[in-house]
């Protein structure tokens, strides 16, 4: 009863927050199908076709995944030219989320499409708690090791495949040139560097242009995941919170708070503040995140090929690789035809197809979506190998494709986001309520403890 409670929590809370790569359209519609997947008659009558060569799907963001998906469809006609691909659009993830978690809770997986396209962070928890709502993967023909290990962590259950990627939620840092240069650096200044050399630097583009070399959403702070994870650690050890005792967390926090501090790190009052006003209101020289953030990026034309991208500083001056969000596709329990779903699933998105040349799946995603996916053997199209003229022509899907592949595996959670809740809310204490760095992690790993029911 306790999982089944707060599952239910969860999706009420995760229906009321912003989630990256969560949200799109206001209302869901149904892609090659008429029906309207908003009522529970039509969805039912949606989520299955008596096709033997039609699968459906629940995805959401018409500008994102959906067209990442419609070049998945055409790409497996290829090999199977009477195979459909019915994408029933949802108006965020936290619907799926909610739809597998009301079929569970009812004992009727048949309410459920084909496959899901599922959040990574989140997946682990709903095999924990509903592992009869989902099929394996295992025995798919694709090559698991071209796909980034630390990607397939996340869908990856005790030695199980369950999910194939779609989009690699690795980190960028990108850095405005221009800005740099006004303050007397360059692209290879920010290079390999520490975190104290990356302060001191921060400290002298906001003297010369008023401009933060780093910002971040002061509620859902994803810099202490990505920080530790470039260090090849967790927030979680051995199933428990990791604070107080983890000496990798204690330097992040503590540079964190030097950084905002020095007027280097802009926390952002909330998601609209951190997208609209830091990233797209020109107030930062600098953006560490998800490499979904690029098209909030771009959103601002006048900064076209002022941007650049590297690796991430650290706390030892290694290049650092981190990621944060994205997706991946999993065949539901109410899949009748799993070994279609599976070759479906492992041609496209599995790269088997990028083996033979360039991939449609990969190319048209990332052209029509920008969707960059994990796939190495995909990253040698000349698609992805082009320059970007937004970032003074360098070729980043290659580049991010590369950073994937040096992301470290650490251990994850069902409980990542409550701890991003709770170490965000221990560094507003510091930087705003007068709390000492040690009692802010104290308090907020006591907290955290107390959520889990440790």
């Amino acid at each position: 009863m306790k999982r089944k409670l707060l599952s239910l929590m969860l999706v009420g809370t995760m229906a009321a927050s912003m989630v990256a790569c969560g949200s799109s359209a206001d209302t869901a519609t149904t892609d090659n199908a008429s029906q309207d997947a908003t009522t529970d008659s039509a969805a039912t009558e949606a989520v299955q076709s008596d096709d033997e060569n039609t699968l459906t799907v629940y995805a959401w963001d018409e500008n994102f995944n959906i067209p990442a998906l419609k070049a998945a469809e055409k790409d497996y006609q290829e090999v199977n030219p009477d195979f459909k691909l019915e994408v029933i659009t949802q108006s965020q993830s936290s619907d799926v989320e909610q739809a597998v978690t009301l079929a569970a809770e009812a004992g009727d997986y048949s309410t459920l499409p084909d496959i899901v396209l599922f959040q990574d962070h989140y997946f682990q928890q709903y095999v924990t708690n509903y592992p009869e709502a989902w099929q394996s993967a295992d025995g798919a023909d694709c090559n698991w090791d071209g796909l980034g290990a630390e990607k397939l962590s996340y869908s990856t259950v005790d030695g199980t495949h369950y999910g194939f990627p779609v989009d690699a939620g690795t980190a960028i840092f990108a850095y405005r040139t221009d800005l740099l240069e006004q303050a007397g650096y360059t692209i290879d200044d920010v290079t390999g560097i520490t975190w104290d050399e990356f302060d001191k630097i921060g400290k002298d583009v906001y003297a010369a242009t008023g401009k933060y070399l780093l910002c971040m959403d002061g509620d859902g702070n994803d810099l202490f995941y990505m920080m530790l994870q470039e260090e090849g650690v967790s927030q979680f050890k051995d199933g428990e919170p990791y604070f107080t005792e983890n000496e990798t967390l204690v330097k992040v926090f503590n540079t964190l708070v030097t950084l905002a501090q020095d007027n280097v790190l802009y926390l952002a009052n909330d998601w609209s503040d951190y997208t609209d006003q830091a990233i797209q209101g020109d107030m930062v020289a600098g953006v560490f995140n998800g490499n979904w953030i690029i098209p909030t990026m771009k959103q601002v034309t006048d900064n076209s090929g002022k941007w650049e991208i590297v690796p991430a500083p650290t706390l030892t001056g290694k290049p650092g690789y981190a990621s944060n969000g994205g997706s991946s596709l999993y065949i539901t329990a109410n899949c009748k035809k799993t070994d279609l779903a599976k070759d479906f699933l492992a041609y496209t998105f599995g790269g088997r197809s990028a083996e033979d040349g360039q991939s449609i799946t990969y190319d048209e995603a990332l052209l029509n979506g920008g969707v960059i996916g994990t796939c190495a053997a995909a990253a040698e199209s000349d698609v992805y190998q082009q320059g970007v003229d937004f970032f003074n022509g360098q070729p980043i899907y290659a580049d991010i494709v590369e950073y994937t592949q040096n992301v470290a595996t650490v251990e994850q959670s069902d409980y990542h986001y409550q701890a991003r809740t709770a170490l965000a809310t221990a560094l507003i204490n510091v930087l705003q309520n007068g709390y000492e760095p040690d009692a802010a992690l104290e308090e907020a790993e006591t907290n955290l403890r107390f959520e889990m029911g440790l």
